[in-house]
């Protein structure tokens, strides 16, 4: 089973991952909302995840202390000769440590009544969803793009035809030619 903590968001941008340092415990995935970036999240919601990571974590549960290491799920960095479970980072510097000292269990208990458990046999359909709707969005966003550059060039040519028109108008219309009997030397 894995098991989801998010802030409830239909299709978030970024993920977050959750694991206490030095400890065997869970790996807590939080998906943020558009406004929100890894590095400004609210406390009480990094204390939140830290709780829940401290309390699925069969060691730490039982300490006191607990640091817990969070960084953006594309900093996590995965090789063949690691143990199952076991994940470092692409760059220490893009982690944040928070300390949970206690286990807070109206805390825990509050977020356990939210937990969603589903087979991990979903998760394909799910990521293969959340990259339809990114393909999606990214497609609108490109056509409503287009369709400005459209736009601008389309009234460039529309200027740049009325300039050439009054040239032709204003020639038409009153300007003089030498067809005329007109000869510049006669002006002075």
């Amino acid at each position: 089973m894995v098991y989801y903590f998010t802030s409830n968001v239909i299709d978030p941008p970024a993920t977050i991952y959750f694991h206490a340092d030095n400890l065997s415990s869970a790996h807590i995935y939080l998906r943020l909302t558009p406004e929100q970036t890894w590095d400004a999240l609210p406390k009480e919601l990094v204390e939140e995840c830290a709780q829940l990571t401290k309390a699925n974590s069969i060691e730490g549960n039982k300490k006191d202390n607990v640091t817990i290491v969070y960084t953006p799920w594309a900093n996590l960095h995965k090789n063949a000769g690691m143990a199952t479970g076991q994940v470092g980072f692409r760059d220490p510097k893009r982690t944040k440590k928070t300390l949970v000292p206690t286990r807070l269990n109206p805390t825990i208990n509050r977020l356990e009544k939210t937990r969603r458990a589903r087979p991990v046999d979903d998760l394909p359909a799910d990521k293969e969803a959340h990259l339809a709707r990114q393909r999606a969005t990214k497609r609108a966003e490109n056509e409503r793009r287009q369709k400005e550059a459209d736009g601008v060039a389309r009234e460039r040519r529309e200027e740049k035809e009325r300039r050439e028109r009054g040239y032709e108008d204003l020639m038409a219309e009153g300007g003089r030619s030498n067809e005329e009997g007109f000869d510049e030397d006669d002006f002075m």
